[in-house]
């Protein structure tokens, strides 16, 4: 758990020129990434119930893909939200194989 929470509110730098190629990235997920331990780490903008900004992350842990709400709350999402949730999880699927 510790390895989530740090992740999410302090994101390292990349750790590789791998990590930095925002350009081959989709569109909307620019900017929305980072790494942790030379891993690639995804943040998605989300919104709750009550329409305040949150933020989903996806992150891979080994062989598994982590997906991290907003704490105890619903995350609402825009179907362009979606779009970018699907490409980050597509992404950390191909990682989690490696």
């Amino acid at each position: 758990m510790d390895l989530v929470g740090s992740t999410v509110t302090h994101p390292a730098p990349a750790a590789s020129p791998a990590g930095q190629r925002e350009s081959d990235d989709p569109p909307g997920l620019r900017d929305l990434h980072g790494s942790f331990a030379g891993r690639r780490v995804w943040h998605v903008s989300c919104g709750d119930v009550i329409n305040r900004d949150r933020c989903l992350t996806v992150l891979v842990d080994q062989n598994k893909v982590v997906l991290v709400g907003p704490p105890g709350e619903t995350a609402v999402l825009s179907t362009g939200q979606l779009g970018q949730l699907r490409d980050a999880l597509r992404e950390a699927a191909e990682q989690a194989e490696r």
